[in-house]
């Protein structure tokens, strides 16, 4: 039995604009999912959800994405794209000499531009990388439930990515950033089994996750590092 990576999603207060926005930069479609919409990945590529939330918790940023691009004509771009499709520029303390660029999108969620030539997310595909602020723990908790290869372990950072390849998600090691009540950010998940939801939340909670709570035919835990993540089954 074994959990399947289904989306990320992102509590926002209009998942409709949000979604065209993003469909617009990955060329994506849309679909519409309970509370929400979905853009759904693909065996190399992670899936993104935005669920309606008219008043998204204030919770410290975990993740953010990271679109890469080919060159530097192509960088440009895919800036030129995102802001016209309603992102906006972001000062995150970013140097000059850095060759990414950091945008909101119209959540005001930050998302990079990675620079072509970007070694560690050559092959990733257009989404490169869910970038998340978590422990080494975390990352090696991630790879044991998602069955996906470690594929960094160095200076208490961490990545996995599906044995497919594309997408990687990646944890930046300490200093981490307590959390404070809910995370807008959470990893959806499938139960490759469809029966057996009980047993692939036993076998998660034995990995070290916690169960917050039940209810509509779902599951929500919590990993290691705390952050909270769900689980149902597959339909």
């Amino acid at each position: 039995m074994s959990s399947r990576f289904h989306a990320i999603t992102f509590d926002v207060a209009s998942p409709e604009v949000v979604a065209a926005f993003w469909a617009g930069l990955l060329g994506r479609e849309v679909v519409p999912d309970a509370g929400g919409r979905l853009l759904p990945g693909s065996p190399t590529q992670v899936g993104l959800r935005f669920e309606a939330n008219p008043d998204p918790p204030e919770a410290e940023e975990r993740v953010h994405l990271h679109v890469t691009s080919s060159s530097p004509e192509d960088q440009q771009r895919v800036i030129a794209t995102a802001l016209d499709l309603g992102a906006s520029h972001l000062d995150v303390g970013q140097l000059p000499e850095e060759g990414h660029v950091v945008l909101a999108d119209p959540a005001g969620d930050p998302f990079c531009v990675i620079e072509p030539g970007n070694n560690f997310l050559a092959g990733c595909g257009l989404l490169g990388e869910l970038a998340c602020d978590g422990t080494r723990e975390v990352g090696l908790f991630w790879a044991a439930a998602l069955g996906w290869p470690l594929v960094w372990d160095e200076n208490e950072e961490t990545a996995v990515q599906a044995p497919e390849g594309g997408t990687k998600v990646a944890w930046g090691g300490p200093p981490v950033a307590p959390q404070h009540g809910r995370s807008r950010q959470r990893f959806e998940l499938m139960a490759d089994d469809a029966g057996g939801l009980a047993a692939e939340v036993e076998r998660l909670v034995g990995l070290g996750a916690t169960v917050l709570r039940e209810g509509d035919g779902e599951v929500a835990l919590a990993d290691v590092d705390g952050t909270e993540f769900r689980i149902r089954p597959l339909s």
